[in-house]
Order: C-alpha cells, then sequence, then structure tokens
C-alpha cells in the first residue's frame, strides 16, 4: 500500500502525551497519527453520510413537520398510557 507523509505542528503538551501513549504502546509517533487520522477520517465521513442520507430524504419528501412529530409522540404517550 502506498503512504504519503504528512506534517502537522503540535504543542508541547499534545507531542508529550503523543510520546507517552507510543512508548506504552510501543509504537512510533507515526503509526499512532496514522491511526487517529485514520479513526478520525472514518468518523466524520460516517457522520457526513448520515447527514446527506438525511438530506436526501428531505429532497424526496420523506419527513415528518414539527406538528405532525408532535402528534405522533402524543399518541404513542396515550398507547403506552392504556
Amino acid at each position: 500500500m502506498k503512504t504519503s507523509v504528512v506534517t502537522a505542528r503540535l504543542d508541547p503538551d499534545t507531542l508529550a502525551g503523543l510520546d507517552k501513549l507510543a512508548e506504552y504502546h510501543e509504537r512510533s509517533r507515526a503509526w499512532l497519527v496514522a491511526k487517529a487520522v485514520k479513526q478520525y477520517v472514518k468518523n466524520e465521513t460516517e457522520f457526513f453520510d448520515f447527514l446527506q442520507e438525511g438530506e436526501d430524504a428531505i429532497e424526496r419528501g420523506e419527513y415528518l413537520t414539527h406538528e405532525e412529530l408532535m402528534a405522533e409522540i402524543k399518541g404513542m404517550r396515550q398507547r403506552d398510557a392504556a
């Protein structure tokens, strides 16, 4: 797999924490940073995909107005109370 080098500026406290984690995990700074960036990209991509799913549903007219939602919740509460 081809990889690329990326540089970043870290404040001293963050760098110290990174070094501590690298030592604990017996890994390099680069390994930890790559792992962290990979997880961040995955999380953000999933979040933006989720938002897009909602926007697409709205464009298709698949949504409830506030009033419709409140009426549905009220109905659920009444069914639960019965």
